[in-house]
């Protein structure tokens, strides 16, 4: 009998598979780390072939650890980091140059390049220029490939967000696809006619042939061949419009913000792709059948990788989750850190700035820089809402949240007060992997329907404000000077 799902997460620093029930519960999870790599200063890139690997590990793991068979689990969901780049031989199946992460800046000369067609590109892709996007880094490694364009041109090289290489290897290369939501996020995809652009790859000197083909994020992407199993990928979707659609965010005006790595805000704007005018991106939710729903999304590229960074390079904590206790050891000293280390995100989309450490004094201590760290993500995500409450012209009643930084109760109550709204904290956290477990079930039919899944659907916490509107805007001043400062230092 068909019980379960099998959620497969493959993001930026780690793969996971997850095992969740009929009632969306985790049973049974997997982890491996994928090392980045950094080869220049604001280079990120991956090794394609250690990212499947770790994928293989996981799905092997859990398998065992549950001692549930492959014909007791009804489908596989498959959700991935967007927009980082794969560019790989169609004749040994091997990548020909390292993934290229999506918050790497090693492309941002290319990008400079088309400035000029920046309104053409938006009002096609729902997207602003910036070498976030998948564009860039595809041309970034035909140009430093030896005769790469010329081997893309005549057939010989795929390309792929992390989804298609997944599903290639999955199929052993029976298939070559990837679903709405991630195409719309390479700076390719005509987000109106829900087609990859001609006009747009000939701009950028991309070669179609080595484009995936473009399937509803529901649909049947064919079976995990290399485990010898008729067992099926039925639901595909980017982490952030996976995260979407687990935290049920299926109405228009419902949003939710995922903190991981970096921090990603959506707000669900049904059928009609509007385009802000207010630094947010229009990007394709989801597809199921002939239903395309879009959304509007604000980006911070240095979210959780904040306390990873107080971690590894300040070594300030051992562990990420003594952020919390080590914040709260002393009161506030009045620091604003922003961590600009990849630019910043919407609403200011500046790739040039870099970090900066305002307020400090001769009694600022470690507990209070770790503690103006934790704010830093809270202030950046008021910045999007802020963008976004202008967009749609409505208040945010609450916010759904997710990622593995809501473990961290100093940080929920802070943007809760920051924001002066509620924070809905879901009963499973792993919403990412959860979405796409919800999509993979309604598209094979283990859910009837999207009502059933709302029905299943719980929250764990809810955080109200405490502060008062009147201190909570003397804070957000102060972190908007510090924003000022740290975009007049270049």
């Amino acid at each position: 009998m068909k019980k379960y799902i099998l959620a497969i997460d493959q993001g930026t620093t780690s793969s996971r598979a997850i095992i969740f029930d009929k009632k969306g519960r985790l049973l049974f999870s997997a982890q491996r780390e994928v090392p980045c790599l950094f080869p220049k200063a604001g280079w990120v890139e991956a090794d394609p072939l250690t990212i499947w690997v770790s994928v293989t590990d996981v799905i092997n793991e859990v398998l065992i650890k549950s001692n549930i068979s492959l014909e007791q689990i009804a489908t596989v969901g498959l959700t991935n980091q967007r927009e980082t780049t794969v560019v790989w031989s169609k004749k040994t199946g091997l990548p020909v140059y390292n993934a290229i992460v999506w918050q790497s800046r090693q492309s941002s000369h290319i990008c400079d390049r088309f400035m000029d067609k920046k309104d053409l590109i938006q009002e096609k892709t729902g997207l602003r220029i910036n070498p976030y996007f998948s564009f860039s880094k595809v041309r970034f490694i035909l140009d430093h490939l030896e005769n790469g364009q010329q081997r893309a041109e005549s057939g010989e090289l795929l390309f792929g967000t992390i989804d298609s290489w997944i599903i290639y290897k999955m199929t052993l290369g029976k298939v070559h696809a990837t679903d709405v939501s991630n195409a719309s996020r390479t700076m390719l995809f005509n987000i109106k006619t829900m087609e990859w652009d001609e006009e747009l790859c000939a701009l950028f000197n991309i070669p179609m042939q080595m484009l995936p083909k473009v399937y509803p994020s529901a649909y049947d992407y064919g079976e995990l061949a290399y485990l010898k199993s008729d067992l099926r990928i039925s639901g595909v979707l980017g982490d952030q419009q996976a995260a979407l659609f687990g935290q049920n965010c299926f109405e228009i005006g419902e949003s939710k913000n995922t903190y991981g790595t970096g921090c990603f805000l959506l707000v669900n704007i049904g059928n009609n792709p509007v385009l802000s005018k207010k630094g947010l991106l229009t990007t394709v939710a989801w597809q199921i059948g002939d239903i395309v729903t879009y959304a509007l999304e604000g980006s911070v590229f240095i979210g959780g990788a904040v306390v990873q960074w107080l971690r590894d390079e300040m070594e300030l904590i051992k562990r990420s989750d003594e952020a919390e206790s080590v914040a709260l050891q002393s009161p506030s000293g009045g620091i604003y850190i922003v961590p600009a280390f990849a630019g910043l995100g919407t609403p200011y989309w500046d790739d040039d700035v870099h970090g900066a450490v305002f307020g400090l004094t001769r009694s600022s201590n470690r507990s209070q820089f770790v503690r103006a760290s934790l704010e830093a993500i809270a202030y950046q995500c008021k910045d999007v809402v802020e963008v976004i409450k202008k967009e749609i012209k409505k208040p945010l009643k609450s916010l759904k949240v997710d990622g593995g930084a809501t473990v961290n109760r100093y940080l929920m109550q802070f943007q809760s007060d920051i924001l002066q709204t509620e924070i809905k904290l879901p009963r499973c956290l792993e919403t990412t992997a959860l979405g796409v477990a919800y999509m993979a079930g309604l598209s094979c039919g283990f859910y009837p329907s999207l009502e059933s899944i709302k029905q299943i659907h719980e929250y764990q916490a809810i955080y109200e404000p405490h502060k008062s509107q009147n201190e909570v805007d003397e804070l957000y001043k102060g972190w908007k000077r510090a924003i000022k400062a740290t975009r007049i230092f270049k």
